[in-house]
């Protein structure tokens, strides 16, 4: 009975966000603005799937609550920035698979997170090599000489499943309750027009990569302190995203030399795993910090102050991992070789094992309602009534 209810019943973030777009309907001030604005002028009710689309396609640049003549202390008290922050750590939880864990995103602050990195730590101690101590000789930088490489493939391979699963599952279940046509099968045509293709995927990806709606609306940028629009929350968020993508490269680049190859590591400084790494690992120390910077400067009115402690941890996994990472490459040919790949893969470990359940959700969760929105706009050109 109480999860039928759940289905039926809005909760108050879904709620808040239907009503402050009823208004935005009546207004549409802001219709140019961002994504989410043309894509609510399709409706006139506002459905849960509808509210969970929107929010997750807003990417809370505050554009809009500074243009907005009817925001607080207005008694209309329009704020979409915050309606949607609200809901979509909502939509986190609410998806999150398996369902218990979804708790997590309440509670997985920069404490939890480090504490995570920590029992990684522990565990990576007592699988040492031999038994052997922390402070052990240099080994040319051979971390398999540490741990075996069967050890850290088992380890390894097994959290990143569990993530892929879980995240997988969970923007599928996101997917499904959003959009019954979806769902269905494929969004229906015009009659006697050919489908979409994979055109709203190439556009959803193009906007997703370039950060497109980070730029306020009028290619200005976000609102990060005031009035004044700025690119630096778009900067740092590239830095992060490509940093990011940079590690992955090098691990990947690693994989195909060790199995491809049978080069296995270490690697000359100067080889392109070690390069990529680098540039990545700079990526991840910089944007970070700078993303860091860029919320404490951000006016509180655009931000759910429940999702800081979700936005603290990640960014603190995501910096220490770089910070390990590069320390344990300048240090690899000395005695404190051993501690610093042991305190590394924790946090990496940790990052994994948080991904369906911490900020970074909020990536395929966004792409996804970036490609609903791309296959919507070539649907014919009606309105989506409430139970349609």
């Amino acid at each position: 009975m109480q999860r039928l209810l759940e289905t039926i019943e809005l909760t108050r973030a879904e709620t808040e966000v239907g009503r402050v777009l009823q208004i935005c309907n009546a207004c549409r001030y802001c219709e140019g603005f961002c994504a989410v604005f043309p894509a609510m002028t399709r409706r006139i009710a506002f459905e849960r799937g509808d509210i969970h689309f929107l929010a997750n396609l807003c990417h809370q640049c505050g554009a809009c609550l500074h243009a907005c003549q009817y925001a607080p202390p207005h008694e209309f008290a329009v704020n979409v920035p915050q309606a949607m922050a609200a809901t979509r750590l909502e939509t986190y939880q609410r998806y999150a698979w398996p369902a218990p864990l979804g708790a997590l995103y309440r509670r997985s602050g920069l404490t939890l997170s480090l504490a995570l990195a920590l029992a990684f730590s522990l565990i990576l101690l007592m699988a040492l090599q031999g038994g052997q101590g922390l402070w052990r000789a240099p080994n040319g930088g051979n971390f398999y000489a540490v741990f075996s490489h069967g050890t850290l493939v088992s380890l390894f391979g097994a959290v990143s499943a569990w993530a892929l699963l879980a995240l997988t599952l969970g923007i599928v279940r996101f997917w499904r309750e959003g959009w019954r046509e979806i769902s269905a099968g494929s969004p229906r045509p015009e009659p006697g027009k050919p489908g979409p293709g994979l055109a709203p995927v190439g556009e959803a990806a193009v906007q997703a990569l370039s950060l497109r709606y980070l730029d306020g609306g009028h290619g200005e940028g976000c609102h990060d302190a005031d009035d004044r629009p700025t690119h630096w929350r778009r900067r740092w968020h590239h830095l992060t995203f490509w940093g990011f993508m940079l590690c992955f490269a090098a691990t990947t680049v690693a994989t195909v030399l060790h199995y491809g190859f049978g080069r296995p590591a270490p690697y000359p400084v100067t080889s392109l795993p070690v390069l990529l790494g680098i540039a990545g690992g700079i990526g991840l120390v910089v944007g970070p910090l700078g993303l860091a910077w860029v919320a404490r400067r951000t006016d509180p009115r655009q931000s759910d102050p429940r999702q800081r402690a979700l936005d603290r941890g990640f960014l603190a996994l995501l910096f220490l991992t770089s910070v390990t990472g590069l320390a344990l490459l300048g240090f690899r040919d000395t005695s404190a070789m051993t501690l610093l790949l042991v305190a590394h893969l924790g946090v990496v470990l940790a990052l994994f094992a948080t991904l369906p359940y911490g900020k970074f959700a909020h990536a395929p969760f966004r792409m996804a309602a970036l490609l609903r929105h791309a296959l919507e706009r070539r649907l014919p050109d009606r309105l989506r009534l409430a139970g349609d």
